[in-house]
């Protein structure tokens, strides 16, 4: 059985926390306000879709394919996308809240990150090449064994990452922000 096929619809104000959102092909719709905290969002198929000001928190994305999928104003804390179908998985997050989100050996290169809180983000082991970080709090964030060559992060701040556990060829970041890969030396700059 073939799931339905939905596009250029706009969703607003819609709770799916409880009631399931009905299985299917979404291409090209947005989600306005909508709530799917610790619901299921499961084996779901979205294609250039908008999530505006929606709360994923918590959701079960299992199997679910984000395809060219921008996130704005949106709550995405403990997401786990290494349980998304990670096939032509494009995602790019804008004021958005991932703390505690998990990009776990995901390669997703080319992300935008923008003025997003990536506070206890779990990053290990994924491919960030050529990812921006643009002006984001990534307090505590896991990089471990990450890809982040070329990525850039001159605007982010409250930033750990160890140079020998990482791959940083041609990564960017500023004079103000270069503490955050000295900090396991227990430096001590002014």
């Amino acid at each position: 059985m073939s799931n339905s096929f939905i596009a250029d619809k706009t969703f607003d104000n819609q709770d799916y926390s409880e009631t399931r959102l009905k299985k299917a092909d979404y291409e090209n719709c947005i989600f306005k306000n909508c709530k799917f905290s610790n619901g299921f969002l499961d084996n779901q198929n979205f294609m250039e879709c908008q999530f505006l000001e929606c709360d994923l928190t918590n959701a079960n994305v299992k199997h679910t394919i984000f395809k060219e999928c921008l996130f704005t104003s949106s709550k995405l804390m403990g997401l786990r996308f290494e349980d998304c179908n990670d096939f032509l998985l494009a995602v790019e997050f804008e004021n958005s809240d991932l703390s505690f989100a998990s990009f776990f050996q995901l390669s997703i290169k080319n992300t935008p990150f923008k003025d997003c809180k990536l506070i206890e983000t779990d990053f290990t082991e994924a491919d960030l090449t050529l990812s921006t970080f643009t002006n984001c709090n990534i307090d505590r964030a896991i990089f471990n064994q990450t890809i982040l060559e070329k990525a850039d992060f001159r605007t982010s701040f409250n930033f750990d990452i160890d140079p020998q556990q990482n791959k940083l060829k041609k990564a960017r970041f500023s004079k103000e922000n270069l503490i955050g890969l000295l900090k396991k030396h227990d430096i001590v700059v002014t």
